[in-house]
């Protein structure tokens, strides 16, 4: 559904590429994350998808057709929701829906069982205006709107961000209920805890693919013993660990810090040596890596 070849791309007021030597491929059926910061190049490589964009060099086709080459037949088949809400703040819910479906030349009752799970939890709201509605259903309405002309691929440019945690979790709800249609999702976020709601993803940052694989294979590709530590003085703990040579890398998780030890040493020599730097109270356990761990940890190479 999406193939993506050494794909590049600079900006004129920029001197690196935005994107650097991409390479991607969505099967089809699939729902496929890119994660990845803010800044990290995800908006870019979806508007050059969307056609919308033009790469410096290298080749991307959607769904068999050149993004370049056959922008108008692509966007018939497209659903595209950009990060930012993108619909007629001044329409009716109703109105907006309506709208969308007469630029595609059908009619909501035509598609209508597509999106009915979702707008049910509209139609309440239907005569209100989109710019009056909460963060979480405006997100609803946007993804109505790019889904009511049935589209084969589904592109969602960081759909739950700035949305509360239940209007996320239902947001991926409905995610998964389409992807059991057959539709194809590209989806990007930020948010490192939606991989695992994927069936792969690619971590992106500074405009390169640092890797692809199931969330499952990226977490068992780590390659070290994880631990995770805290004491009551958890910014002194950060700073006198990494001062003390003995860890690999130490990263703040919450109340927790994450590390990795370098080769030969043990959780024994650092608890010594944070006894002498004064901590009480440390609390230690080895723990299994998640992505946001491999995410940096690959980050490490760049």
């Amino acid at each position: 559904m999406v193939e993506v070849q050494n794909l590049h791309i600079r900006y004129k007021e920029q001197k690196d590429f935005a994107l650097h030597d991409i390479n991607l491929n969505v099967e089809k059926g699939e729902l496929f994350g890119l994660i990845g910061p803010d800044g990290a190049g995800k908006t870019s490589l979806f508007r050059i998808l969307a056609t919308l964009l033009l790469p410096t060099s290298g080749r991307a086709s959607v769904m068999g057709l050149d993004v370049v080459k056959d922008i108008y037949a692509i966007r018939r088949k497209l659903g595209y929701m950009p990060g930012r809400f993108s619909l007629y703040q001044d329409l009716s819910v109703e109105e907006n829906l309506n709208f969308f479906a007469t630029l595609f030349e059908t009619t909501v009752e035509e598609n209508y069982d597509l999106v009915k799970d979702i707008y049910i939890q509209l139609e309440p709201f239907k005569k209100r205006k989109a710019g009056q509605l909460s963060g979480g259903m405006k997100q609803k309405l946007a993804l109505c709107c790019a889904l009511i002309h049935k589209p084969e691929l589904l592109l969602l440019d960081e759909p739950t961000t700035g949305v509360d945690t239940v209007s996320r979790k239902e947001f991926w709800d409905m995610l998964g209920k389409l992807k059991k249609t057959g539709l194809t999702i590209l989806v990007s976020t930020p948010y490192m805890d939606e991989a695992s709601r994927c069936d792969r993803v690619a971590l992106i940052q500074n405009g390169k693919i640092l890797s692809v694989d199931t969330p499952k294979g990226i977490i068992d590709s780590f390659p070290y013993p994880l631990f995770q530590i805290k004491s009551k003085e958890m910014a002194k703990l950060h700073k006198d660990m990494i001062e003390s040579k003995l860890l690999h890398s130490a990263h703040i998780f919450g109340e927790w810090n994450h590390l990795v030890f370098n080769d030969g040493n043990t959780m024994e020599q650092l608890i010594d040596y944070l006894s002498l730097k004064g901590h009480t109270n440390i609390v230690w356990k080895e723990i299994a890596a998640g992505i946001e761990d491999c995410f940096i940890e690959r980050m490490r190479d760049l």
